[in-house]
C-alpha cells in the first residue's frame, strides 16, 4: 500500500507530520493509498480517534483526499509537494515554450521606478500606523476600475494575485466549504483551494470563459464561491465576453450569497475589454496584478470589492505582514504614470505570436485555443505521448495534467518567448505529435 515508507508517530500532529514528510520527499507518491484508520492505529499502538484527527488535519491542509469506503489517498497535487518537483527539466538544445513567463523584451526596466520610489521614501519614510494603501496608488487604481466598468468598492493591496485570492477565500470560507474553479484552470488555484481545506468543484470553460450551465451545476452542488479569470486565462487563453458576462451576471443575481472572485492578471497585456461580473452578489472581489505586464518579481496586486470583504482582507493582513511595501506601491505608481508599458503594443506582440500559432495549427488540422494572453491550449489524446514526441522534436511544452480536474487532456504552449519565424516549425512539430481533437470546450 505504501511500499517501503512507514508512517510513524504517537500523536495526531506527529502522524500528520510523518505523512507530510513522506509526501514532500517523494516517498509517498501522488495517489498512494493510506492505511485504513483502524489498521494504522493498531500498527502504531494508538487510539483510532488519533489517526482520524491526523487524517482530518491532512485533508484540511490539502495533502490527502478521502473517498468514502475507498479510503484516503495522497492527492494528485498535494499542497506539500513543491511545485518545482513537477517541472520537467528542459534538455540543452530544446526550445522551452513551457515556462509561462512574460517576454523579457516587453517588460519595462524597473531601475527608474525603484529610484523614484526611493526618493519618495527618503522624503517621507513609512512608519507604523499609516494607511496600507498609498493614496496615489488608490487614486490610479480607482480610475482604472471605473474606466473598465467595475463597480465602486473599497480597496486593498496584496502580494500578487494568488495572495489576493487566498485572502478573499479565507475571509468568507472555512475548511470543508466548496469552491467552483475553472477546469482547465490555473494550477496554483487548484492547489490553493485544497490547501485551505476547501473542496474543488470543477467548472467547464470555453473560449468565452466559464460555461453558465456548468457554473449553475457547481452552485447547485453547494459551491459557496466562484473564481473566474477575466482575461488571458491560464492555460487556455479564454476571456470573458460581453455576452458571457451577461449570462453569468443573470445567473449570479439569483445566487446573491455566492462569493465571486475575478482574477484580472491579464490587465496590461491584453487588448480585449474587461467585462466585469462584480456587484451582483453581496460579496465580491476583483484582483488586478502587475506581474505579467511589469515583471513577476513586482509582487503587487490591487483588489476592489464590497466593503465587508475588503475590511476582512485588510484586517487579517494587519495581523500578518501588515501591508505591502509602500516602496513597491510607489514604484507601481511611477510605472503607471510614466507610461513605461505600451499596453496596446504588448497586446499586439503577444497576439501576433498566439494568433499565428493557432492559425498555423488550424491549417494543419489541429484545433487549438488562445483568445488572449500568452498561452495556447492544445487538446490531445495522450498528454505523455504528445509531450515526449515534442521533446524529441526539440520543443518542451507543459503537460495539461497540472491544470485540470475533469477536463480532457491537453498541452500548454507559452508563446511569449516565441519568434514569429518559429511558428511554422512549432506548428509542424505539434501536428506531428498530437491527434486533432474536436469540440469547443476543454472537456
Amino acid at each position: 500500500m505504501l511500499g517501503e515508507y512507514l508512517i510513524s508517530g504517537r500523536r495526531a500532529s506527529e502522524i500528520a507530520a510523518s505523512v507530510e514528510t513522506g509526501v514532500g520527499s517523494g516517498a509517498l507518491a501522488p495517489g498512494a493509498l493510506l492505511p485504513p484508520m483502524r489498521e494504522l492505529a493498531a500498527a502504531l499502538g494508538v487510539n483510532p480517534n488519533t489517526v482520524a484527527a491526523a487524517y482530518r488535519t491532512l485533508r484540511e491542509r490539502g495533502v490527502i483526499e478521502t473517498d468514502g469506503r475507498r479510503g484516503s489517498r495522497v492527492r494528485a497535487r498535494p499542497a506539500t509537494a513543491p511545485r518545482d518537483v513537477r517541472r520537467m527539466p528542459v534538455p540543452e538544445g530544446v526550445r522551452d515554450v513551457a515556462q509561462g513567463n512574460p517576454d523579457l523584451a516587453l517588460l519595462p526596466p524597473l531601475d527608474g521606478a525603484l529610484a523614484a520610489a526611493a526618493r519618495r521614501y527618503a522624503e517621507a519614510p513609512t512608519l507604523y500606523g499609516q494607511d496600507p494603501v498609498v493614496p496615489d496608488l488608490a487614486r490610479l487604481a480607482r480610475a482604472g476600475f471605473e474606466a473598465d466598468g467595475v463597480p465602486a468598492g473599497a480597496l486593498a493591496v496584496t502580494s500578487g494575485a494568488l495572495d489576493g485570492i487566498e485572502r478573499v477565500l479565507a475571509a468568507h470560507l472555512r475548511a470543508g466549504d466548496a469552491v467552483a474553479v475553472e477546469d482547465p484552470g490555473w494550477g496554483s488555484v487548484l492547489d490553493l483551494a485544497p490547501a485551505l481545506g476547501l473542496r474543488v468543484v470543477p467548472v467547464a470553460v470555453d473560449d468565452e470563459g466559464p460555461v453558465p450551465e456548468s457554473v449553475a451545476r457547481a452552485l447547485a452542488e453547494g459551491a459557496r464561491a466562484l473564481v473566474v479569470t477575466a482575461r488571458a486565462q491560464n492555460p487556455t487563453g479564454a476571456a470573458v465576453s460581453a455576452a458571457r458576462a451577461a449570462g453569468l451576471r443573470e445567473l449570479l443575481a439569483g445566487r446573491p450569497e455566492v462569493l465571486l472572485i475575478e482574477d484580472d492578471h491579464g490587465h496590461g497585456i491584453v487588448d480585449l475589454p474587461l467585462c466585469p461580473l462584480g456587484g451582483v452578489t453581496r460579496h465580491w472581489a476583483l484582483i488586478r496584478s502587475t506581474a505579467k505586464a511589469y515583471g513577476p518579481d513586482l509582487r503587487l496586486a490591487v483588489l476592489t470589492g464590497d466593503a465587508v470583504t475588503m475590511d476582512r482582507v485588510r484586517g487579517r493582513q494587519r495581523l500578518g505582514p501588515g501591508w505591502v511595501s509602500r516602496l513597491l506601491q510607489y514604484a507601481v505608481v511611477d510605472l503607471w504614470t510614466s507610461g513605461a508599458v505600451d499596453r496596446q503594443a504588448v497586446a499586439r506582440s503577444y497576439g501576433l505570436r498566439r494568433d499565428g500559432l493557432v492559425a498555423a495549427l488550424a491549417e494543419r488540422g489541429v484545433r487549438a485555443h488562445g483568445r488572449s494572453g500568452m498561452n495556447v491550449w492544445v487538446p490531445v489524446a495522450d498528454e505523455t505521448a504528445a509531450v515526449t514526441r515534442l521533446l524529441a522534436a526539440g520543443w518542451a511544452v507543459r503537460p495539461g495534467a497540472g491544470y485540470r480536474v475533469q477536463a480532457g487532456p491537453g498541452v500548454r504552449i507559452t508563446v511569449s518567448g516565441l519568434d514569429p519565424a518559429e511558428v511554422g516549425g512549432l506548428a509542424d512539430a505539434v501536428a506531428a505529435a498530437v491527434r486533432p481533437e474536436a469540440g469547443g470546450r476543454f472537456d
